[in-house]
Formats: C-alpha cells, sequence, structure tokens
C-alpha cells in the first residue's frame, strides 16, 4: 500500500511540473530579451500533442484596419534568431510594410469595415514544440495570432508515369 502512494504522488508531482511549466513566468523558462524601444513581446505556449512532428503552427501577425471589399495584406519577414548560452529560438518581426490591396471595384453600398489584415513574407510556418514558448518581438502597433495545422492520417501515393 505504500508504494502505491508514492505511485500516486509520483503522478501528481510530474501533473503538477507540467501544468506550472505552462504558468510560469518565460523569465522562468529562459533570459529571453526584454522588448526594444517601439517593440512587444509577445508569447505562444502550445498544448502538449502526440507526435508533435504532425503539427506547425502558423504565425498571423497583423493588424486590424479598416478595409474596403479588396483583399488586404501587409508585408514582412519573420526572422528566426538564438538565444545565446541557450540554444532556443525565437522570433522578430522587423518590418512591416503595407498595406498592399487588389484594385477591385467596390460594388455601389459597400460599407467599409475593420478586420485584421496579416503580414504575408517568409518565416509564419514554425515547428510545433510544446516544451518551449514562442517568443515573437514585433513592432508595438502589430498583434499575433496564431493557427495549428495538422497532417492528416491519410497519405497518397503519387503515380509513375
Amino acid at each position: 500500500m505504500g508504494s502505491l502512494r508514492v505511485y500516486a504522488t509520483t503522478g501528481l508531482i510530474i501533473a503538477s511540473l507540467s501544468t506550472f511549466a505552462h504558468a510560469a513566468k518565460l523569465e522562468d523558462v529562459a533570459p529571453y530579451p526584454k522588448a526594444e524601444a517601439g517593440f512587444s513581446r509577445q508569447v505562444i505556449y502550445l498544448p502538449k500533442q502526440d507526435q508533435e512532428d504532425n503539427f506547425q503552427v502558423e504565425v498571423l501577425a497583423g493588424k486590424t484596419l479598416e478595409v474596403d471589399c479588396n483583399r488586404q495584406r501587409l508585408g514582412g519577414v519573420l526572422d528566426e534568431k538564438n538565444l545565446e548560452g541557450w540554444g532556443y529560438s525565437y522570433y522578430r518581426l522587423e518590418k512591416v510594410i503595407g498595406p498592399m490591396s487588389t484594385l477591385m471595384g467596390c460594388p455601389e453600398g459597400f460599407k467599409k469595415k475593420r478586420a485584421f489584415v496579416p503580414v504575408v513574407g517568409d518565416g509564419f510556418m514554425l515547428r510545433y514544440n510544446s516544451k518551449l514558448p514562442l517568443v515573437i518581438y514585433a513592432p508595438k502597433d502589430v498583434e499575433v495570432r496564431y493557427r495549428i495545422w495538422s497532417a492528416s492520417d491519410k497519405v497518397g501515393t503519387a503515380i509513375q508515369e
């Protein structure tokens, strides 16, 4: 009976540590730099997944702008940086340009609306790793959102022709 308590206690400690890891402050994980003037540091904590190699994270950085019926986009590059001495990655969106837009004529009576306009460019699809937070430095007026992508269990086979 005593060993059963040890196992139950061990399981409780492991569960508590796992919960604590996601509740911990970023500074408790590693010494990520503070955001520079004009930038904000935004953090994404991912939930643990089985077979994390089957997942990716799409970073959706952008701004909420007033838009018309055209497709709006901002431009930028999400650069991967290395936290020296730790080997952890963090990301920096240095400059956002735009907005750029298609040039279609809007239907008569179309009313502009506020909508999230994403930054498109290189570096926005990232490897999934729930063990470390995704730390992103972006200009203060940029909001960081994210979307989780997963691979299908179905795998097709190419036809040789």
